[in-house]
């Protein structure tokens, strides 16, 4: 077996991608999206139709909107359309997420969220077949935890510490998106060492300490490493209870034939849980105590919003073309 059917046998296997022809290929188990990939997905042409369908909603059904509001509703449109797509594909669940401009309101994000799950249910598609991406900021993780008592499961992403996952699975989520990646870029640009080994990466050791604590503490969230930058991290993290892999890496794995021999060890003795809970004091201390965590998780939420205001840009001068038409046609 190639290294991809290899993996598939002791982790599952997502797509990190929204492209519906990537998803096909490779047949995995679920699928994960974000702004960044949603924007990168509408400017393929076999999501015209899709946009299009996007659009006429948003002005159907909120007519008064001005042309950036729609463009922001067709957004919001698009993205269940696309993971509506996604999910006729696959026999799992499709990520989607919320927009990272809310990541600082617990209440925003609870409205969006339940928005979202509105729309997919609208398309006929079951609230367990989707899973809410949310920052893991502390209001996220608040949210989080009031979505899940509603039955609407969460991901909760952008998550680079200990702390912020302690606190994932004290509120109950159901799956947590730990960055590997990320952090090896960080310690590469602030640090004196140019590489790292998969056993040795920063990201691995960082999804690996995680992973650990929550298995023998018996939480029930699911670890899902994310942001891999090599085949090398993935393998090292093999046995990870879920991996989200770009096309790219999902590529390199399966045309490589080798015996794939690392992974997470096996955790045996249980270990007590802490008394209490983390309190929002201490997650933001020990957050802002990690300054590598600090710094991409704000940076994350920068990029996520950027990605997501040129998506709508993208969106929005297609309604102000269409709307010019419409006054051409009809003066």
């Amino acid at each position: 077996m190639n290294k991809l059917d290899q993996l598939k046998q002791r982790s599952q296997v997502v797509a990190d991608t929204g492209d519906i022809d990537a998803i096909r290929r490779y047949r995995p188990q679920d699928a994960t999206t974000n702004p960044s990939l949603l924007f990168k997905a509408a400017q393929l042409p076999q999501y015209k139709g899709l946009i299009q369908e996007s659009l006429e909603w948003a002005t159907h059904h909120h007519s008064g909107a001005n042309s950036s509001e729609t463009a922001r509703l067709a957004a919001i449109k698009l993205a269940v359309s696309i993971g509506s797509e996604i999910l006729q594909l696959i026999p799992g669940v499709v990520s989607t997420e919320v927009d990272a401009r809310l990541s600082f309101d617990t209440r925003a994000t609870i409205d969006y969220a339940r928005h979202l799950v509105a729309l997919y249910e609208r398309e006929g598609v079951a609230r367990e077949r989707v899973l809410i991406k949310v920052a893991a900021t502390w209001e996220g993780i608040a949210a989080a935890e009031i979505l899940e008592r509603e039955g609407i499961h969460c991901n909760l992403t952008l998550l680079f510490c200990l702390s912020q996952a302690i606190a994932c699975a004290e509120a109950g989520v159901t799956l947590i998106s730990p960055f590997v990646g990320r952090i090896l870029d960080w310690h590469l640009a602030n640090g004196d060492r140019k590489a790292f080994s998969g056993e040795e990466d920063p990201g691995v050791l960082s999804v690996r300490n995680i992973y650990h604590y929550y298995k023998s503490r018996d939480y029930s969230t699911i670890v899902m490493g994310a942001s891999f930058r090599n085949a090398e991290e993935i393998e090292a993290l093999a046995g990870c209870d879920r991996l989200t892999i770009s096309p790219q890496l999902l590529q390199s794995l399966e045309e490589s034939e080798g015996l794939l021999v690392g992974g997470l060890p096996t955790v045996n003795e249980p270990l007590p849980r802490p008394e209490g809970r983390l309190c929002e004091a201490a997650f933001r201390y020990q957050l802002n105590s990690d300054a590598m965590a600090t710094e991409k998780l704000a940076e994350g939420i920068r990029n996520f919003v950027k990605d997501q205001e040129r998506l709508e840009m993208l969106l929005q001068s297609q309604v102000m073309g269409r709307r010019e038409t419409d006054a051409a046609t009809n003066p």
